[in-house]
């Protein structure tokens, strides 16, 4: 049964909780320092306090008051880096001086300038740390109480003091949410670039490394096999050639995407399937049906790099293959995207999560679930009944508006 002294403590731990959390939260980041325009709205608050103590009849001392109000006011250039430390100078400041009226038995004579130290609150909120800010509370209270009592103006001024504090202290903390739910945002784009960009990379990599690691095997064998009859061997170094210059050319893409002030990821056009076609070995068969595009970028790009890294994968993995097939097809608002190769079973089960084949690093599949997922899609890849591995991509395409025509590949 639940006593007394477990309800007691399960409350407090409860209490605890939220205070422990508020007490970790850590400072703001991109805190500024003191800047030139932090000086520039000292210079003018100290011309204000040189005429306000010129002009005014009410100030019992009008010499001391403006001189403290302007040590206070001093501070603020540093209210960003160092919040507290602001607070408690500036609030102990006019706690000092409201004291001294006080015990002097006269009104307050606070200087209408002193206005600007509500920035110290503010940079306590939006800026400080959770320790910080725990701290410097009781001290603005504190500050406010014993204006509230040295002044004049009863209990209408008193709520007013009380209301413009806590509306510059939830101004303070709404600026610093928005701040780091902005940035938070951005670091979601972040991750969302850097992904683009790592699938972009191991795919030019794989794919066509992949075809000059094949071409130089090739080569191997034909100069090897065919000593008196070299043209094999120089036709196999030519292509190696070939495919180098390729994945230098979508290397320097990529970089330039990458040196650009807007990241994006790096476009493909269905033309961009021709240069799968090889004569091999094992060759590779392309089949792409009439009526495909016209197609959205991504969609035409996911296409491509889905194809690419399909078809490295067969060149890698696919013993003994004869050939690879690639094929794309548009029916029902979909296009399928099916790569297949007649290599040897391997003992793998069918995969449409993203799982690579042991001899693999893991990041093909899983780069060609991403492409598919990102677009609405489903990806299937995985080893046939008798013979052979399939990949096999399902991609929505968005419906045509009338009028308009779909964004086609770049």
């Amino acid at each position: 049964m639940t006593t007394i002294t477990d309800m007691r403590t399960t409350n407090g731990e409860a209490l605890r909780r939220p205070l422990g959390t508020a007490v970790r939260r850590p400072a703001a980041p991109g805190a500024a320092p003191p800047a030139r325009r932090d000086w520039i709205i000292v210079g003018i608050a100290a011309v204000g306090l040189v005429v306000e103590a010129a002009l005014r009849q009410d100030l019992a001392w009008p010499v001391a008051s403006a001189l403290a109000t302007l040590a206070a006011l001093v501070a603020l250039p540093w209210r960003r880096v160092r919040p507290f430390a602001v607070v408690a100078w500036t609030f102990g400041i006019g706690a000092a001086h409201d004291l001294a009226d006080i015990l002097a038995g006269h009104g307050s004579t606070a200087m209408y300038s002193a206005v600007l130290i509500v920035l110290a609150p503010y940079a306590l909120f939006r800026w400080g740390s959770g320790r910080a800010i725990l701290a410097g509370t009781p001290l603005i209270a504190g500050g406010l109480a014993l204006s509230v009592i040295a002044g004049v103006g009863g209990l209408d001024d008193a709520i007013g003091g009380v209301t413009v504090l806590v509306l510059v202290a939830l101004v303070g903390e709404v600026v610093r949410q928005r701040s780091m739910a902005r940035a938070r945002e951005l670091d979601r784009v972040r991750a969302r670039e850097r992904e683009a960009v790592a699938r972009d990379l191991h795919d030019t990599v794989a794919h066509h490394l992949s075809a000059v690691a094949v071409r130089a095997q090739a080569g191997q064998v034909s100069a090897t096999a065919a000593a008196g009859d070299p043209a094999a061997a120089v036709e196999a170094l030519r292509l190696v050639e070939a495919e180098a210059r390729r994945a230098l050319a979508e290397m320097r893409s990529l970089v330039g995407v990458l040196r650009s002030e807007t990241p994006r990821e790096l476009t493909r056009g269905l033309d961009r399937l021709q240069d799968l076609a090889d004569p091999g070995p094992p060759p590779v068969r392309l089949h792409v049906a009439d009526g495909v595009e016209p197609l959205p970028a991504a969609t035409s790009t996911a296409v491509v790099r889905i194809a690419q890294e399909a078809v490295a994968n067969a060149r890698r993995h696919a013993r003994g293959a004869t050939g690879i097939t690639v094929t794309l097809e548009r029916h029902d608002g979909v296009l399928d995207l099916i790569v297949h190769d007649d290599g040897a079973a391997v003992p793998h089960t069918r995969h449409g999560t993203g799982h690579e084949p042991p001899s693999d690093t893991g990041f093909g599949l899983t780069g060609m679930n991403e492409r598919a997922r990102a677009l609405g899609g489903t990806l299937v890849a995985g080893p046939d009944e008798e013979r052979g591995w399939t990949v096999h991509a399902v991609l929505p395409v968005p419906a045509e508006r009338p009028g308009h025509a779909a964004e086609g590949g770049r």
